[in-house]
């Protein structure tokens, strides 16, 4: 695996953190800070696939800036 490809990977990878992140808070609410108004409540269906999928996406990023540096060395 080449230093590009790790890098071309860590793009895509970022992209999706990003652009899954933002459904999240889209979803949350209007207002600044979302409707989190102090009050608990679960993540239930799709919400806690995205929840999940966004810890996997950061995760393998990491992972990716990991191998990343060790191409450098």
């Amino acid at each position: 695996m080449s230093i590009t490809l790790v890098n071309i990977l860590q793009i895509i990878v970022s992209v999706l953190v990003i652009a899954v992140i933002l459904v999240q808070v889209k979803g949350q609410g209007s207002g600044l800070f979302g409707s989190a108004e102090g009050s608990f409540r679960t993540r239930r269906g799709l919400e806690l696939t995205l929840f999940r999928f966004t810890i996997f996406l950061i995760i393998v990023f990491i992972g990716l800036s990991i191998v990343s540096v060790r191409f450098l060395q």
